[in-house]
């Protein structure tokens, strides 16, 4: 079995994104946790997140990929920003609750001139304060193009993070195509020696979900621009042995494709497809 999805607008609440998803001939989805630029949350609706709870249990639906906004930088060098990052990361988590055991993937964030070691070590502390024992969250690192200074471009600077965290058996990864491409990872012409280069780093049990996603970019560009699927660098043949390979199966894949809805449509039964033939 596959959970594919895509990323879907949560302005219209929890139960409307499960419906959406469905129309979509999706059985996971992605979503973010308040505006994607940052910002105050809008206010939970206990009532409405216990619906969507029902409807996924009635659907066999996979877990979902809540998003962070982009503006949370763990470690940025201004004390302010790395604080209102703090405290949307404090505040999501708690709220995630209301949808038990899914999973909540963040970008590390860019340490604008400190340095990866500074920056792996305020990661760490705000995952320590946020992260609590009785969470049914996981916390996902995603894996990143390595555009400007980027923390989580290697896995080595993932590992580095985790453990530094306390509560560790919250955290796992979120790979994104497009990203480890961008990164200098060659999934074209060595899956295997890349998802084991990551079990020997980081540990296969820590990767949860598939960002699924062509890019504009030739291998190691570190620009990060995503491409629809086949209308890239990485192409439909990978694209593929990604979906079909044995080591990432039953774990959701969303689409961060530049699509609208009928594109989505397209790619979620391409998809399907792919793993069923």
């Amino acid at each position: 079995m596959i959970n594919i999805g895509n990323h879907l607008s949560s302005s219209d609440g929890f139960l409307a994104m499960g419906k959406a998803a469905t129309a979509l001939g999706a059985d996971t989805f992605a979503f973010f946790t308040r505006n994607p630029r940052g910002g105050k949350a809008k206010d939970m609706d206990a009532l409405d997140a216990n619906a969507l709870n029902e409807y996924l249990k009635d659907r066999s639906f996979g877990k979902l990929v809540a998003h962070a906004p982009y503006t949370m930088n763990l470690c940025s060098d201004k004390a302010d920003i790395r604080e209102f990052a703090l405290g949307m990361l404090y505040d999501d988590l708690r709220r995630m609750e209301f949808v038990p055991g899914q999973y909540y993937n963040f970008h590390p964030g860019s340490h604008v001139g400190q340095g990866v070691e500074a920056a792996t070590e305020f990661i760490a502390a705000a995952l320590n304060e946020s992260l609590f024992p009785e969470m049914k969250t996981t916390v996902l690192l995603e894996t990143m193009a390595g555009k400007g200074s980027e923390v989580g471009r290697t896995f080595e600077e993932l590992r580095a993070i985790i453990d530094r965290v306390e509560l560790n058996e919250k955290i796992g990864v979120c790979l994104d195509t497009c990203h480890v491409w961008d990164g200098g990872y060659d999934i074209a012409n060595d899956l295997d020696g890349v998802l084991k280069h990551f079990d020997e780093v980081i540990g296969l049990e820590r990767l949860k979900a598939i960002h699924l996603n062509d890019s504009m970019n030739p291998l190691g560009a570190h620009k990060d621009r995503h491409a629809k699927l086949g209308e890239g660098h990485i192409g439909i043949d990978t694209l593929k042995n990604v979906v079909c390979h044995p080591l990432l199966q039953n774990k959701p894949f969303i689409l961060e494709t530049p699509n609208d809805d009928a594109g989505y449509m397209k790619e979620i039964e391409m998809v399907r497809k792919w793993y069923e033939e």
